[in-house]
């Protein structure tokens, strides 16, 4: 068994969590920077923030998860994609640990480690994933040692298109559960840009025009209604053509937006339409965490993914199909075996 403390530090979260290769979450401890009303996420604020908390995290979750550094095999880091001054705190608190404790240093990609905690909480083994977050609007495959895109957004993602719009109308972060409260009170659906390229997505002339509805007088209950059913039907339009051209029989939706009912009941249809197991990620385990960089740094380190210290630089546009992933063959095969367990 391989026990690992990960960081992660992409944008507005700073997480620790400890984890075992075989499913066992002992600590999932986050703190979250949040913007004044009306702002997006302050690269440096944000970094002030996880230099602040970065320190009682630490103690919160090894004291939580009852083990000491000396306990843990390695030190998982979010390397990328992210923000760059706050991903440059995670790696330089990851390093300090893994210089002081002699722990080898483990970088993870924060969009796999949404994929991996979310099939190890629904036990989807081998799925087609909508990963939609802050970050990502991504359609992917595991295919032949790495996770491949089968669409994706050529602007914002569908995260960042919904919170732009909350913070046009001064709500507080995040924006997705404010705009998806105003959209259930809309009366009618205002035909919006339905971008589609192939099996991409473009979101921003639909941010554009939706902006320039409110200004128009529409009302804002019906522009969020259209807005969030135009966004998530594209979304869903791509995915099913993924599922028919991959094969695959089971669709796992993770990220942060995954915990967007609406988006569900969409997602629910598709399943059933195309008669395919469907899993999504928790909603604890939704957003950013450090639960997901521990697992996934488990996984890693067990497959001997490591990294020197002196090229842990961050990686601030770190592709996901550029990352290779030793241990899903290992899942798929048998060798890796786990259970989630939530021991916090």
């Amino acid at each position: 068994m391989v026990l690992v403390l990960g960081i992660e530090s992409t944008a507005h979260t700073f997480g620790v969590g400890i984890a075992t290769d075989d499913g066992a979450i002992l600590a999932n401890v986050n703190d979250t920077y949040t913007p004044p009303p009306g702002k997006g996420i302050h690269p440096r604020e944000a970094a002030e923030h996880h230099v602040r908390v970065a320190p009682r995290l630490i103690e919160k979750a090894l004291s939580t998860a009852r083990v000491s550094l000396r306990d843990v095999d390695a030190v998982a880091f979010s390397q990328g994609p992210g923000l760059g001054p706050a991903l440059r705190v995670g790696a330089t608190v990851a390093r300090a640990l893994s210089v002081k404790f002699g722990k080898p240093l483990v970088p993870v990609h924060h969009g796999i480690a949404h994929v991996e905690i979310a099939k190890l909480v629904t036990e989807l083994k081998d799925p087609l994933v909508v990963l939609i977050s802050g970050g990502h609007t991504m359609v992917l495959a595991y295919s032949d040692g790495r996770y491949r895109v089968f669409g994706e957004t050529l602007d914002i993602t569908i995260g960042n298109c919904l919170d732009m719009f909350a913070r046009e109308l001064g709500f507080d972060m995040p924006g997705v559960p404010k705009i998806e409260e105003l959209a259930r009170k809309g009366r009618r659906y205002i035909p919006l840009p339905y971008t589609v390229i192939g099996q991409d997505l473009s979101y921003s002339g639909l941010l554009t025009r939706a902006l320039q509805l409110v200004r128009e007088g529409y009302p804002v209950e019906d522009v969020a209604l259209s807005l969030v059913e135009t966004a998530y039907y594209m979304l869903a339009e791509v995915t099913e053509r993924a599922l028919v051209s991959t094969g695959k029989r089971e669709l796992l939706v993770t990220g942060g937006v995954a915990r967007s009912k609406r988006l569900r009941e969409i997602f629910n249809v598709v399943a059933e339409d195309y008669e395919v197991s469907l899993g999504f990620v928790t909603d604890e385990l939704a957003g950013d965490n450090g639960a997901m960089i521990a697992f996934t740094g488990a996984l890693a380190y067990r497959c001997g993914v490591t990294i020197p210290v002196e090229e842990s630089y961050v990686r601030q546009r770190w592709r996901i199909d550029e990352v290779d992933v030793p241990w899903v063959e290992k899942i798929l095969r048998g060798e890796i075996r786990f259970k989630f367990r939530k021991m916090y």
